[in-house]
């Protein structure tokens, strides 16, 4: 008798661990169901909204400092005499074609720089009436650098003419908000006012 009563248990047993089976497959697959429909509600209402924008990244393009009337500054003053002050004066103006300024700005034509991070800094000046035989020049330099703050004054770039009438160079440089930078060419030298042969620009890059 004992032995035919374990034998009648084991189904009942069986029967249970079934139905309990049967209730986990619909609990998942209840949740399986919850989870996909919440996943396609949410990626077609996220579709309709605007993604946010990148943000702004500061950048300036400048030409040499040009008057209202449209003659170069340098010029103007070579007509008086040499030039009394080596740094360049810069001008940013989409109506010049090809100059912009989007952040920094310019200060009695020195750009000043409103965000902080690193920069790609890239500058190329040309000599005005320039000859490769020309001896005057040859011992002339370039300098960029920051002028303001004076506790933050340092030489960023440093180039020299030699025989050539063109120097270029570009970097990359950490700057911080408030900097000015200049750049200063050898006295008694003129810059050519050629947009394709002398301008400076600045790209902020990361923070």
């Amino acid at each position: 008798m004992e032995e035919d009563t374990a034998r009648c248990a084991v189904p009942s047993l069986s029967r249970a661990a079934g139905r309990r089976l049967a209730w986990v497959l619909v609990i998942c697959l209840v949740a399986s169901v919850s989870y996909l429909v919440s996943y396609f509600h949410c990626t077609q209402r996220c579709e309709g909204q605007p993604r946010p924008l990148e943000p702004q990244r500061d950048a300036a393009e400048l030409q040499l400092n040009l008057t209202g009337d449209g003659a170069p500054r340098v010029e103007r003053e070579g007509e008086r005499g040499p030039r009394q002050d080596p740094r360049l004066r810069w001008q940013a103006d989409p109506a010049l074609g090809r100059s912009f300024l989007r952040g920094p700005v310019l200060d009695d034509g020195q750009l000043r720089v409103h965000r902080e991070g690193v920069y790609q800094l890239h500058v190329q000046v040309t000599l005005a009436k320039c000859s490769s035989r020309d001896i005057r020049h040859r011992n002339a330099t370039l300098a960029v650098g920051l002028c303001y703050p004076a506790a933050r004054s340092i030489s960023l770039l440093r180039l020299g003419f030699g025989q050539a009438c063109t120097v270029a160079s570009q970097r990359l440089t950490p700057l911080a908000r408030g900097d000015v930078l200049c750049v200063n060419l050898s006295l008694p030298l003129l810059p050519s006012p050629n947009a394709d042969e002398t301008f400076l620009g600045i790209q902020w890059v990361s923070s």
